[in-house]
């Protein structure tokens, strides 16, 4: 008897996700990174993201996975009227909220958590898609081969 015969066997295929779902995906997860970055801010912390890094122990010669810490880098600062202003970015490439606004402007810590959370729920709810198509687009062109 086949050891197979006792199985369900079916036709199935993995689902592609679309290339929006990922972008919004990736842009959640920095979101996520800025709160945390800003909670620590305003506990007098540091936050460091962590990821995970296959490194070849010199030793064994095995690739074993290590943790290490990634730097976060803010996407607000204290504007000259001493509010904060928070840019939302994808990549490296600041994302337009609105005709001619790339900016939100809030009072404390707070609201800036406040205000990242409801970025987050925007994105996650797909508000921002044609920004974050614009932005993903002018990222990918600067990696084109010049001819």
């Amino acid at each position: 008897m086949n050891a197979l015969s006792k199985l369900k066997l079916v036709a199935a295929h993995a689902e592609k996700k679309s290339p929006i779902v990922l972008r919004r995906a990736k842009l959640t997860g920095k979101i996520t990174d800025q709160i945390a970055a800003a909670k620590a801010a305003t506990s007098g912390d540091t936050y460091a993201s962590k990821r995970v890094k296959f490194v070849q122990d010199s030793e064994s010669g095995e690739r074993k996975a290590v943790e290490i810490a990634t730097r976060v880098k803010q996407w607000w600062w204290k504007a000259a009227n001493g509010k904060i202003n928070l840019a939302v970015r994808y990549g490296s490439k600041p994302i337009e909220l609105a005709k001619g606004k790339n900016a939100i402007e809030v009072g404390s810590m707070d609201e800036l958590v406040t205000a990242l959370g409801a970025v987050r729920d925007a994105v996650h709810a797909g508000e921002l898609d044609a920004q974050i198509e614009q932005a993903s687009g002018s990222l990918r062109a600067g990696f084109a081969k010049k001819k």
